[in-house]
């Protein structure tokens, strides 16, 4: 079994894979937060930090693409050859509003005519392997088979399904019915992302899904950062990964406080993993002084218990943890 870390936007930076890397062994790849082209062809500041040359990595990673235009992904599947990358990975899975309004992300799997069209292109002049990393549709999972019609007609690398559709974003049950429909189907190896948070999960997964060969975590190893790793996620380890990237981000940004906000997301997820963080949680969401944010993530770090695995309930508390951030910041 493969298993790969999946990208999160705003979380999974070039710093922080770096780090979960080094102090946290067991991922077998990482996928890039996407890099979305534009016409002008050019790559800003951030997007080169973000992109560096595949020989200065330390872990294997695949950058991943997000756009409509053909023209525009080759161009950056070009640029990702010559940064010595072997694989890009489409994103045809992304439920942001914003994003899907402009036709890209979960947007694309609105026609499978125009997506047939669109990876004809692309295959006929790719310079690298593709994967695609894509949901069940926009409103049902009916609408899959003619979606997985298309993608079969092509050499994927991979096939990345997140079993929700987009109007679902990331809530609700994920169809594992659905999934393993795809699985049989599918002419490519199959990679499952969705709600892995436990030893439990991917045991589960395991049971029901004998010919499965890999699986795309994101939440759970943010929340549970040693998820995959031999020793798991220890007190000490954890310490020693929060310290870690708390000055990498300060020297990166060159502003503790910046720092702070970057780090806050994280604890979003990372709180699930302690018990009765409820109060010092509240505190860390409202906090915008850097010294009271490390007096509070050291007593947490510290002094909490720690549970074994994510909370049984992370997924209701994430999203009241998200709500009450959004609220604030």
């Amino acid at each position: 079994m493969k298993f790969y870390f999946a990208p999160l936007e705003g979380l999974t930076d070039s710093i922080f894979r770096q780090l979960h890397h080094r102090f946290f062994p067991g991922v077998d790849g990482y996928y890039m937060p996407f890099l979305s082209p534009t016409l002008h062809h050019s790559l800003s500041a951030r997007e080169r930090r973000e992109l560096p040359p595949a020989e200065r990595l330390d872990a294997p990673c695949v950058p991943q693409i997000l756009t409509k235009s053909p023209e525009d992904f080759l161009w950056a599947a070009g640029l990702c050859r010559d940064l010595g990358y072997e694989e890009v990975n489409l994103n045809l899975g992304c439920p942001s509003g914003t994003v899907v309004a402009k036709g890209k992300g979960a947007g694309m799997l609105e026609s499978p005519a125009a997506l047939d069209a669109f990876l004809e292109i692309i295959f006929s002049g790719t310079p690298v392997k593709i994967s695609v990393k894509t949901r069940l549709g926009l409103t049902g999972a009916g609408e899959f088979p003619a979606i997985l019609e298309v993608l079969n007609r092509y050499p994927l690398a991979g096939l990345i399904l997140h079993p929700r559709v987009q109007k679902a974003f990331y809530k609700g049950p994920v169809d594992l019915e659905a999934f393993g429909l795809a699985l049989e189907a599918s002419k490519c190896p199959v990679c499952y992302n969705g709600d892995i948070c436990t030893p439990e999960d991917m045991a589960g997964l395991r049971r029901r899904f004998p010919r499965l060969e890999a699986m795309m975590i994101g939440r759970g190893l943010i929340g549970c950062p040693g998820l995959l790793s031999p020793g798991g996620t220890t007190r000490e380890g954890l310490i020693a990964f929060h310290g870690a990237l708390l000055e990498a981000y300060c020297d990166a940004f060159g502003n503790r406080r910046n720092a702070m906000f970057r780090l806050k997301e994280n604890w979003q997820y990372l709180l699930c993993l302690f018990e009765g963080a409820e109060k010092l949680g509240k505190r860390l969401r409202k906090t915008t002084d850097f010294g009271e944010f490390c007096a509070i993530t050291g007593e947490i770090l510290e002094n909490l218990p720690m549970r074994p695995a994510l909370c049984p309930d992370w997924r209701e508390k994430w999203d009241l943890q998200l709500q009450v951030s959004s609220d604030i910041i």
